[in-house]
C-alpha cells in the first residue's frame, strides 16, 4: 500500500477535497431521481453515497494527507470496513441487476430464496478471504482448505438428508406449481397454501397436509390447474335401461348449461358409456369451482329428471305427481282464472306438478312459452338480461305466474329463476285458450299481468341507466 500511494500526496489530497463533494452531490442528486421512480437501484446507491464514498475518503486522509505508514493500524482499520462496504455495494448491485427486475416466469424469478442466500454467503467469505489477505496479510489458505475437507466430512455424513433438501430446492427452482394451484399426487388431492425450502402445504379441505419437496420431486403429479384456461368438472350418473339415452344427454346437456360455474365460452359434453350410464362434463375456471359445479349439478338433475320423466338412478318417482297434490294446486289457482269443480276436474289431466331446485332458470328469456306457470310453493326471482348482465326486476311468489305471453304468442322479456325450492303448476297453452275463451275477464287479468311486469322492468333498467325500448316487443 505505501508503495502505492507513497507519492504526490498533495495531489491526492486536493482530489479528495474536491472530489468527494463533487461526488456525493451527483450521487445525492442520482438517488433522489431513482426514489421517485421507485427502483431498487437507489438502495446501491444509497449505500455508496453514505458510507462507501465517506469511509474511502476517511482512508485517503489517513494514508495520504497524514502521511501515515500502511501498518498504522487504524488505517489497516479503516481499510477493512470500506472493504466490508465494497462487498455489501457489490452484492446489492448484482441483486438489482439479477432478481429486482426479473420478469415473471423467467428462470431469475423461479430461483429459491436460499439459493440466492448461499450465493451471497459465499460472496462474502471469498471476499473477506481477500480482504484480510490484502489489508493485513492474513495466510487464509490453510483455512479454506480446512473449511473444505470439513464441508465433505459433513457433506458425507449428511448426504440423505442433504440430498432430499436439495431435491426439493431443485423442484421449486423448476415451479411445476404455484400458491394457490390444486394438486393430485395420488394419494393427496388439494389446494397449495404454503411452499418453503422444505415441504409442501396442500388444504384438502380436511386439514393441511405437509408433503416433503423431496417426495415430489421423486414421484409424479398432477397440476390440476394447468392449463389455466379451462378446467373440466366431471361426473358419472345413471339412469334406467328404459330412459332413451339421447333424451337423458340432452337433459343431461341442458342442465349443465344452466349451471352457473360454467365457462360461458365451451359448451358441456355428455356421452353413453353404456349399463345406463352416462358422463358428463362441465367446462369450469379452475378445480377450485369443480366440487361446487358437480355437487350443483347432481342436485338439480333430481328435480329436471323428474320434470321430463327419467330415472334417474333407476328411480322416477316424484313426490309432487300425486293426484291429491295436484287437485290441492288448481283450487288454489281456481278464483284467480274463475275455474269451477267441473273446470277443474276436466282441465287436471292436461295440468301436472313441476318442481325447480334452488337457482334452476324455470323461464328464458326471448323466447314464445308454450306454457304459463303459476307458483303454488316457493318463489321466483325475475331479471332483465343485458349486455352489462342481469338487472334484478322484481320477484314472484306464490299465486304469482310466469309465461304469461303465451297467450299473446310474444317472447317473455325476463329471466326467471327459482330462488328456493319452487313447485310450480304447469298448464298448457290449449287450457289457457279454452279458460279466456270462457271466461274474456281471464284475458284482460293476464294482459295486465303482462303490462306490469314489463313496466317493472323498464324500471329497473332505467334505474341501472340502460334504455330499452318496448320489453317483449317486435
Amino acid at each position: 500500500m505505501e508503495e502505492l500511494f507513497g507519492t504526490g500526496w498533495i495531489g491526492w489530497a486536493i482530489a479528495i477535497a474536491v472530489g468527494v463533494p463533487v461526488i456525493l452531490v451527483v450521487l445525492t442528486e442520482l438517488l433522489g431521481w431513482l426514489t421517485r421512480r421507485g427502483s431498487a437501484a437507489a438502495k446501491p446507491v444509497r449505500l455508496l453515497r453514505n458510507w462507501v464514498i465517506p469511509v474511502a475518503a476517511l482512508l485517503g486522509l489517513l494514508v495520504f494527507a497524514n502521511r501515515s505508514p500502511a501498518e498504522f493500524v487504524w488505517a489497516r482499520v479503516v481499510a477493512t470496513v470500506l472493504g466490508f462496504l465494497v462487498i455489501l455495494l457489490v452484492l446489492s448491485a448484482l441483486n438489482v441487476a439479477l432478481f429486482a427486475n426479473a420478469k415473471p416466469g423467467s428462470w431469475r424469478e423461479r430461483i429459491p430464496s436460499i439459493f440466492v442466500d448461499l450465493g451471497r454467503l459465499v460472496l462474502i467469505v471469498v471476499g473477506l478471504a481477500i480482504l484480510f489477505s490484502w489489508v493485513w496479510d492474513a495466510d487464509v489458505g490453510g483455512l479454506i482448505a480446512a473449511l473444505g475437507v470439513t464441508s465433505i466430512v459433513i457433506g458425507l455424513a449428511l448426504q440423505n438428508a442433504v440430498g432430499g433438501i436439495i431435491s426439493g430446492l431443485l423442484l421449486l427452482f423448476e415451479q411445476p406449481f404455484k400458491l394457490g394451484d390444486w394438486l393430485d399426487t395420488g394419494s393427496v388431492r388439494g389446494r397449495v397454501v404454503e411452499v418453503n425450502w422444505r415441504a409442501v402445504h396442500i388444504d384438502t379441505g380436511q386439514g393441511v397436509q405437509v408433503v416433503p419437496n423431496s417426495a415430489l420431486a421423486g414421484a409424479s403429479f398432477t397440476n390440476l390447474s394447468l392449463p389455466t384456461e379451462l378446467h373440466r368438472a366431471g361426473a358419472t350418473v345413471t339412469f334406467s335401461t328404459d330412459d332413451p339415452p339421447n333424451e337423458v344427454i340432452e337433459l343431461l346437456v341442458d342442465v349443465a348449461n344452466g349451471l352457473p360455474m360454467r365457462m360461458p365460452q365451451v359448451a358441456p359434453t355428455a356421452r353413453y358409456l353404456g349399463a345406463a350410464k352416462y358422463e358428463v362434463e362441465v367446462p369450469v375456471a379452475g378445480p377450485a369451482a369443480a366440487d361446487s359445479a358437480v355437487s350443483l349439478l347432481l342436485a338439480w338433475l333430481w328435480y329436471a329428471a323428474r320434470r321430463r320423466g327419467l330415472s334417474l338412478d333407476g328411480d322416477a318417482t316424484d313426490p309432487v305427481a300425486e293426484p291429491d297434490r295436484l287437485a290441492a294446486a288448481l283450487e288454489q289457482v281456481a278464483p284467480m282464472f274463475r275455474l269451477g269443480d267441473d273446470d277443474r276436474a276436466r282441465f287436471a289431466p292436461s295440468c301436472r306438478l313441476e318442481r325447480y331446485g334452488t337457482g334452476e332458470v324455470v323461464q328464458q328469456p326471448d323466447r314464445v312459452p308454450d306454457m304459463l306457470r303459476v307458483v303454488v310453493d316457493g318463489g321466483l326471482r325475475l331479471s332483465v338480461v343485458t349486455d352489462r348482465g342481469a338487472i334484478d326486476s322484481g320477484t314472484a311468489g306464490v299465486g304469482d305466474f310466469v309465461g304469461q305471453t303465451v297467450l299473446t304468442r310474444e317472447p317473455s322479456f325476463v329471466r326467471a329463476v327459482a330462488g328456493e325450492v319452487t313447485t310450480m303448476l304447469v298448464m298448457p297453452l290449449e287450457v289457457i285458450d279454452e279458460i279466456v275463451h270462457a271466461n274474456p275477464a281471464v284475458a284482460r287479468d293476464i294482459g295486465q299481468a303482462i303490462e306490469n311486469r314489463r313496466r317493472a322492468a323498464a324500471d329497473a333498467l332505467a334505474a341501472a341507466g340502460i334504455v330499452k325500448a318496448a320489453l317483449g316487443r317486435p
